[in-house]
């Protein structure tokens, strides 16, 4: 599929605020219209987004009801109750639950965490645990990354005299459940400047409130901040404000000393004696964690997060890691089977805006990487149902820019339970409506899709020459990590490259090119890799000239030299 390739030149204010950057930055001159695409407005802000610190984080009280939520959870201490840390089965949920289970367990010997079975209970918090908690005299629940929705869930439990405190930050309904406290940014009225974090840092800055009102010093709860900056990379949320702030702080302890069953993980994925990154977390320690729950228990995540015996975190990352490799043949075999279906359908060519699958016989936990399957493939909003429990039940995607969230909204009416936000959706209905939903999903995208969200857009943040690519620019370069929403990895485009002569095809099937490329402002070779480019290969191998654009790429052990080597994104032959 083409794609197209936006470049916005700064505004005359923004050329002003560039101009006084540069002169701080005038060695490496592209840096400063990126730090302008960011919002940086000042040199001093910019020191303060090249240095992150802790000391930047906001104060959790400013979230609505976090005094509540305080002051029940020590109530709850004080009185020993029986308390239950609950959460969803993803990696979100289960770092969630692993830190404040952990951090609590410091000070708190009354406690212990649960997580549901994707396939007996499914997400969220049923009437048949809140039963268990009972029968275990649990007086307390504090349910993360799940529970908004909830509401004759939390007003059951209510019945038998348990409380919840509920850490979210999905998108709420108009009507609240009725928990002693509700802790989540989206929350209509909501002026927490933050508004976007993950579960598990909703429940970061709930023990960040804990641990302010008893008077207990930081150390430890930022010691735990590796489990908030996977939850951060693996939920994709927006890498801006203290989201930042934490995954820079999280990634720091990743790479000097993680969690023990983060350790367990890094080792049996081979990143060992790697500098870990954003991208590792989102496709190597992610998925592993992510498997547990979908092939077999969310709990057994937790376990592994929460494990202080080096012998039994490596067993169980082991374990986890073989649900991965057969999550990975499941998915294969699952989007293969998908394809086919579309492929008859003719929906390369269809004037759908949208897609919508069911069958019956596909595995639960793994139908919404199918759907991101479908999504990258045909570049429209997917929605994958399988039979559960008697219901269809699955996920839904979306491409950049639009709301799938609304899109599924629409046709409520016909859903037996929903929620997510505006990438990702959990959905579940009568089989019978599967029709009447497939109908009202494609009419409300069809209405409000645009055109370019069809396509896929690449976003170009500079267009430099070879000659820019100093090694200053690329350590400054690398001030801008952590990269994801709000704050990506720069991309970039050079104008007329050519190939040096020595570039090749690469690859099982010589589907790659391995490039060696000039241009006209420099004498040096720049290496640069192009996955599944190889039609382009002719042209480029003929010596005419061609566009690129790109992102830089550092291939880095630690305490050894990087090399660097441009990820070409396409290739524009049209020059």
């Amino acid at each position: 599929m083409t794609s197209k390739w936006n470049y916005l030149p700064l505004t005359t204010e923004e050329q002003k605020l560039e101009a006084e950057l540069a002169r701080r930055f005038a060695a490496v001159s592209p840096v400063s219209e990126l730090l302008v695409q960011r919002g940086i407005r000042s040199v001093a802000e910019a020191e303060k987004f090249f240095h992150p610190s802790l000391r930047d984080l906001h104060d959790p009280f400013l979230m609505p009801d976090m005094d509540k939520a305080v002051d029940r959870l020590n109530r709850a201490m004080g009185a020993k109750e029986r308390i239950m840390v609950y959460g969803d089965y993803d990696v979100d949920g289960t770092t969630a639950v692993a830190l404040v289970y952990r951090y609590l367990q410091n000070y708190y010997s009354e406690i212990d965490y649960y997580i549901p079975t994707r396939y007996d209970e499914g997400y969220g918090i049923s009437r048949r645990t809140i039963d268990i908690a009972a029968e275990q005299g649990v007086k307390l629940i504090i349910i993360l990354d799940c529970g908004i929705k909830a509401n004759d869930e939390i007003a059951y439990a209510k019945e038998l005299g348990i409380d919840f405190i509920i850490c979210d930050h999905h998108v709420p309904d108009d009507e609240l459940p009725p928990a002693v406290a509700i802790l989540n940014p989206k929350l209509e009225g909501s002026t927490y400047p933050c508004p976007h974090l993950s579960g598990c840092g909703v429940g970061y800055k709930f023990m960040q409130a804990f641990s302010i009102s008893n008077g207990i010093g930081t150390a430890e709860l930022e010691a735990m901040l590796d489990l908030v900056a996977v939850s951060i990379a693996a939920d994709i949320v927006p890498m801006v404000d203290e989201n930042r702030v934490m995954a820079y702080a999280g990634l720091k302890r990743l790479n000097s000393n993680p969690n023990m069953g983060l350790r367990a993980i890094i080792r049996t994925c081979g990143l060992g004696g790697k500098e870990i990154t954003i991208s590792d977390v989102i496709f190597k320690i992610g998925p592993r964690i992510n498997a547990s729950g979908r092939m077999q228990s969310g709990a057994e995540a937790v376990e592994l997060l929460v494990a202080r015996n080096a012998k039994d975190a490596a067993e169980l990352a082991l374990a986890i890691d073989q649900y991965n490799k057969d999550r990975k043949e499941l998915d294969k075999q699952v989007t293969e089977e998908a394809n086919a279906i579309l492929e008859e359908r003719g929906e390369m060519y269809s004037p759908k805006k949208s897609i919508v699958i069911y069958n019956k016989n596909w595995h639960k936990g793994i139908i919404g990487i199918v759907a991101s399957r479908l999504t990258e493939l045909y570049y429209k909003p997917a929605v994958v149902l399988t039979l559960s429990n008697g219901l269809a039940t699955g996920s839904s995607r979306s491409v950049q820019g639009f709301d799938v969230y609304k899109a599924v909204d629409s046709a409520r009416d016909l859903l037996e339970n929903f929620g997510g936000h505006a990438y990702a959706v959990g959905l579940s209905m009568k089989v019978g409506n599967i029709a009447e939903f497939t109908r009202r999903f494609e009419e409300y995208v069809a209405a409000n899709i645009l055109p370019e969200q069809m396509t896929p857009q690449v976003n170009i943040d500079a267009i430099i020459n070879f000659s820019q690519i100093t090694p200053e620019f690329v350590s400054t370069l690398r001030l801008f990590n952590p990269f994801g929403p709000g704050n990506q990895k720069p991309t970039f485009c050079t104008m007329r490259v050519k190939d040096f002569g020595t570039s090749k095809l690469v690859g099982k099937n010589l589907e790659h090119i391995k490039l060696e490329l000039v241009d006209d402002t420099s004498g040096k070779v720049i290496n640069g890799i192009a996955f599944n480019m190889a039609p382009y290969f002719k042209h480029i191998h003929s010596g005419q000239p061609f566009n690129i654009c790109y992102t830089i790429e550092e291939n880095k052990h630690r305490n050894a030299t990087s090399s660097l080597q441009l990820l070409v994104k396409w290739i524009n032959t049209q020059v």
